[in-house]
C-alpha cells in the first residue's frame, strides 16, 4: 500500500472539517472536488485490498457494497435538504447507475477487451440469473410506477412503496446468498475456477484491517464532500440549461467511475468474469440497497418520492437490457457486442443533456 493511499483520507477529512467551518468560495470549491474525486478513487482502493483478502466472489461484493453505501448516504442527504425538490432524485440516479453499467460500463469492457483479446469468456452460469433480477428490478422500481392507479402520476402509492422496498432487499439478498454460498463457483474465473488468487497475492492482515479502517473514513468523507458540494453543481447544471435529471447522472458517474475503471481494467486483463462481477454486483445492489433505505426515509418523514420513468428513458432501459441479454448470452463476447452497447450509452448521454 503506497503511502499516497494512506494519507489521502486523512487529507480529505481535514479538508472536509475545514469545509464545515470556514466560508465557501472558489478557491474551497475546487479544492473540494479534487479530494472528492481523490477519496473516491481511495475508497475503491481500500475495498480492493479487503476485497482480494477474503477472495472472489466476495472481494466484489465489498466492493460493490462500499460503492452503494456512498450512493445511498449522498441521495438521502440530498433528498433531506432538499425536500420536494429532491423527489426524482433517486429515481435519476437509480436509472442513472444501470445505464451506466449496463451499457457503459460493460459496453466499454466488452469492447476494449475485444480489441486486445479478440474473444473473452465469463460464466453465464451467473451472469444470467444476475442479469434477470437485474431486469426484474428496474421495471418493479422503474417501469411499473407509470402503469399503476393507486398513486397519481409516476408514483406508488405508500403501501406499494413498502412492497417495492421489501421485495428489493429480498431479492438482493437472495442473489448475495447465491453467489456467495449457494452457487458461489459460478462467479469464480472460468479459464480457472478452483484458483481464486487469480487477481493479485492476497495482502497481510494487516494491511486488510488498516484498509478496512480507512475504507470506512474514505466513505464517510465522500458523503460530507459531496453534500457540501451539491449547491454548487446544481446552480452549475442550472446556468448551464441542462436538465435536473442530470444531477442524477453527475452522482452516479462520480460514485461508478472508480469503480468502473477496475472493470475496464480487469477486462483489459484478460479477466473479464471480474469486471462483470463487479458490474452485475453495483447494478443490483445500486437497486436493492438504495430502494429501501430511499423509501424507509420518504415513509416516514412524509417525502414526496417520483420513481416512473419517462416514455424515452423507459425505452433506452428497455433497450440496454435487452441488448444486454442478447450480447452476452453464451458466455463469450467479442468487440462488435461492446460497440452496439457503447452506442447505447452514448445516446443515454446525448438524450439527457438534449431531451
Amino acid at each position: 500500500m503506497s503511502l499516497w493511499h494512506k494519507v489521502v483520507p486523512l487529507i480529505a477529512a481535514a479538508l472536509l472539517l475545514a469545509a464545515l467551518w470556514l466560508p465557501s468560495g472558489p478557491i474551497m470549491t475546487v479544492a473540494c472536488m479534487a479530494m472528492l474525486a481523490a477519496a473516491v478513487v481511495s475508497a475503491v482502493h481500500h475495498a480492493e485490498v479487503v476485497a482480494h483478502r477474503v477472495g472472489e466472489p466476495y472481494g466484489t461484493l465489498v466492493l460493490a457494497l462500499a460503492v452503494t453505501a456512498i450512493e445511498v448516504a449522498l441521495i438521502v442527504s440530498l433528498m433531506l435538504a432538499g425536500g420536494a425538490d429532491k423527489a426524482v432524485l433517486a429515481r435519476d440516479t437509480i436509472y442513472a447507475t444501470v445505464m451506466i453499467i449496463s451499457s457503459g460500463v460493460i459496453g466499454i469492457c466488452v469492447l476494449l477487451g475485444g480489441l486486445r483479446h479478440r474473444e473473452q469468456s465469463f460464466r453465464i452460469e451467473g451472469a444470467g440469473p444476475a442479469l434477470a433480477g437485474l431486469t426484474a428490478l428496474s421495471t418493479l422500481v422503474l417501469i411499473m410506477p407509470v402503469f399503476t392507479v393507486s398513486a397519481p402520476g409516476a408514483s406508488y402509492s405508500t403501501t406499494q412503496l413498502l412492497f417495492v422496498g421489501g421485495s428489493s432487499l429480498l431479492l438482493w439478498c437472495a442473489f448475495v446468498f447465491f453467489q456467495t454460498v449457494r452457487n458461489r463457483d459460478y462467479f469464480l474465473p472460468a479459464s480457472d475456477t478452483h484458483n481464486e488468487a487469480v487477481h493479485a497475492p492476497p495482502p497481510s492482515i494487516r494491511d486488510s484491517w488498516l484498509s478496512f479502517v480507512l475504507l470506512v473514513i474514505s466513505l464517510t468523507v465522500v458523503v460530507g464532500l459531496a453534500k457540501t458540494l451539491s449547491p454548487a453543481i446544481e446552480a452549475t447544471v442550472a446556468a448551464a440549461g441542462a436538465p435536473r435529471a442530470t444531477v442524477g447522472i453527475i452522482i452516479a458517474m462520480v460514485v461508478l467511475l472508480p469503480e468502473g475503471v477496475s472493470a475496464i481494467r480487469a477486462a483489459l486483463a484478460n479477466r473479464l468474469q471480474t469486471s462483470m462481477n463487479l458490474a452485475f454486483g453495483s447494478a443490483l445492489a445500486s437497486i436493492g440497497l438504495t430502494i429501501p433505505v430511499v423509501v424507509l426515509v420518504a415513509v416516514l418523514l412524509d417525502l414526496p418520492l417520483t420513481l416512473g420513468l419517462a416514455p424515452k428513458d423507459m425505452i433506452l432501459l428497455v433497450l440496454s437490457l435487452l441488448v444486454c441479454s442478447i450480447g452476452l448470452g453464451n458466455g463469450r463476447t467479442n468487440m462488435m457486442q461492446g460497440a452496439v452497447q457503447v452506442v447505447i450509452f452514448a445516446a443515454f448521454l446525448f438524450l439527457s443533456l438534449v431531451p
